[in-house]
C-alpha cells in the first residue's frame, strides 16, 4: 500500500489568484511532493494543487508592492504562483519548509524534520495518560500559576521550563532532551495545550521542536479551568461582563469604512469566545458599533490601500479578511502595535468559537 505524504505545514494564507489580481485568503497544505490550498479548513477535496518537483520559490517577493511578506513558488512550466503572510516569521518558515521539499524531492529522498527522536528513544513502557495524572497530581504534581506576559494575565498555567523539571525530578526522563521530546509527545497527544504567541508558534512548527524548555513559553492542562484576561492602562475598560468570552487585547485604531472609505478611530476589544473583534466609539457608549467575526478568518499587513488616497508610509496598515470574504482595513500606531494585532488576532481566529 502506498504511503500518504507528509503533511509538513499547513495553515491560512493569502493567495493570488491566477486569472485575476485577486487576494482571496486559503487553507494551505505543504506535503512532500506538493502544495495543495482549501477555500476553507474543513473542506475535503481542494481547489488546487502545486507540485513542488523542478520548482523554485523567491523570498522576498516585491512583485507587488501593496503587499508585504509575499513569496512566489515558480513551478517547472514556468507558472508563477504567489501567496502572503502575515508577518516576516511566518512567511520565513512557510519558505524554509518549501525550499526543504523542494531540496528533498529533487534530489529523490524523503523529507525529515531535525528532531532528537533520531537520537533519544524513550521507553516503550511510558504510559502517556497515566503520567497525566500523576502531573495533575495537587500535591505532587507540577504546581498551576497565574503568570502575566505582554499586558495578559494567563491563569491556571506553568512554564515549559516547569514541565520538563517536573518530567527529570520525578525520574520520568534521564535529562532534560529526553524531557522535551517527552513534553512534545505530551503536546500532540493533547495532554498539554500551548497558552500564548510563543508556545503556540512553536506548536505550529515555527520552532525547531514543537515544545519549548523556556520560562516565557506558558502550557496549561486542558479541564484545568485556564483562562486568560488582558489589561490596558485606557480610562474607557469595556464591561467584561458583556460578552462570555476574555479580553485578549484592546487599543485604538484607525478603521476604514466600507461606504465611504474614510477613516475614522474606533476603540477595539478583542475577545476570545465568541471569536470576534469589537468596535466603539472611542468617545464613550458600552454598546459596540460593529464587530467582525473571525472564526477561520486571515490577517495580513499591508503598505498601502486599494481605491484610496490613504497610504501607509510607516508600515503600519493591516488587512482582516473574513471567512465570507469581507475585508476589513485597519491602522495601527506603530509597526510593533500591528505585529502585536495581528498575532493576538490570528490567535483567536485558530481557537475562538
Amino acid at each position: 500500500m502506498e504511503r500518504e505524504p507528509m503533511r509538513i505545514r499547513e495553515g491560512y494564507l493569502v493567495k493570488k489568484g491566477s486569472m485575476f489580481n485577486t487576494w482571496k485568503p486559503m487553507w494551505v497544505v505543504l506535503l512532500e511532493d506538493g502544495i495543495e490550498f482549501y477555500k476553507r479548513k474543513a473542506d475535503n477535496s481542494p481547489k488546487g494543487m502545486i507540485p513542488l518537483k523542478g520548482s523554485s520559490i523567491h523570498s522576498p517577493c516585491q512583485d507587488f508592492g501593496k503587499r508585504m511578506f509575499v513569496f512566489k513558488l515558480t513551478v517547472a512550466k514556468q507558472q508563477d504562483h504567489f501567496f502572503q503572510a502575515a508577518y516576516l516569521e511566518e512567511r520565513d518558515a512557510w519558505v524554509r519548509d518549501i525550499k526543504k521539499a523542494i531540496h528533498h524531492i529533487d534530489g529523490g529522498q524523503r523529507f525529515a524534520r531535525k528532531s532528537t527522536r533520531k537520537s533519544i528513544r524513550l521507553p516503550e513502557t511510558i504510559n502517556l495518560s497515566a503520567l497525566y495524572l500523576s502531573m495533575k497530581d495537587p500535591e505532587k504534581g507540577i504546581k498551576e500559576l497565574k503568570l502575566e506576559k505582554d499586558k495578559r494575565v494567563f491563569n491556571h498555567c506553568f512554564t515549559g521550563t516547569c514541565v520538563i523539571d517536573w518530567l527529570v525530578s520525578s525520574s520520568s526522563v534521564r535529562n532534560r532532551r529526553e524531557g522535551l521530546l517527552l513534553a512534545s509527545s505530551l503536546l500532540s497527544e493533547g495532554y498539554l495545550q500551548p497558552a500564548g504567541d510563543t508556545s503556540k508558534a512553536a506548536a505550529e512548527g515555527l520552532s525547531d521542536t514543537p515544545f519549548l524548555d523556556l520560562s516565557d513559553a506558558y502550557y496549561y492542562f486542558p479541564d484545568s479551568g485556564f483562562f486568560c484576561e488582558g489589561y490596558s492602562s485606557d480610562d474607557d475598560v469595556v464591561l467584561k461582563e458583556e460578552f462570555r468570552g476574555t479580553i485578549v487585547k484592546q487599543g485604538c485604531l484607525l478603521k476604514q469604512g466600507h461606504r465611504r472609505k474614510n477613516w475614522k478611530v474606533r476603540k477595539f476589544v478583542l475577545r476570545d469566545d465568541p471569536a470576534y473583534l469589537h468596535y466603539y466609539d472611542p468617545a464613550g457608549g458600552e454598546e459596540p458599533l460593529g464587530a467582525i467575526h473571525l472564526r477561520g478568518c486571515v490577517v495580513t499587513a499591508v503598505e498601502d490601500m486599494p481605491d484610496t488616497k490613504k497610504h501607509d508610509d510607516d508600515n503600519i496598515l493591516f488587512e482582516i479578511i473574513t471567512a465570507s470574504e469581507i475585508h476589513y482595513y485597519l491602522q495601527a500606531a506603530s509597526s510593533t502595535e500591528r505585529t502585536e494585532w495581528i498575532k493576538a488576532i490570528q490567535s483567536v481566529a485558530r481557537t475562538g468559537k
